[in-house]
């Protein structure tokens, strides 16, 4: 990974490159066979889960976490919040399928929800 995003800067030219690659089915398989992507699905073309939280406020504490690194990383989630209820949907719309940068924005959304979600 480059350290520019780690650090929440800019990527290197390399890596920019690499991170707007759509990723191969098998790449998708692995990536979702790792057992911190397990609840992770693959649905029309995106990576999906649903979270399930306490209330609507550890719901929208969830996002506005999520929200400040995914502002950092210049890649949002297409996503949908019902009381205390969140649906995620990560995909690059640039070249329309998904690549490294929603593999690592989904390992960060299960870092955060770690300990918050109910079950």
């Amino acid at each position: 990974m480059c350290l520019g995003l780690l650090w929440g800067g800019n990527l290197c030219s390399k890596c920019a490159v690499a991170m707007n690659q759509t990723l191969t089915e098998d790449q998708l398989t692995t990536a979702i066979r790792d057992p911190q992507l397990r609840r992770w699905a693959l649905v029309n073309g995106k990576l999906y889960r649903e979270y399930q939280f306490a209330s609507f406020v550890e719901a929208f504490s969830f996002m506005t976490a999520v929200a400040l690194h995914a502002e950092a990383m210049n890649h949002h989630p297409e996503w949908t919040n019902v009381y205390s209820r969140v649906n995620v949907s990560l995909s690059t719309h640039d070249v329309q399928g998904i690549t490294e940068l929603d593999v690592q924005l989904a390992r960060h959304i299960e870092k955060q929800a770690a300990g918050r979600t109910l079950g």
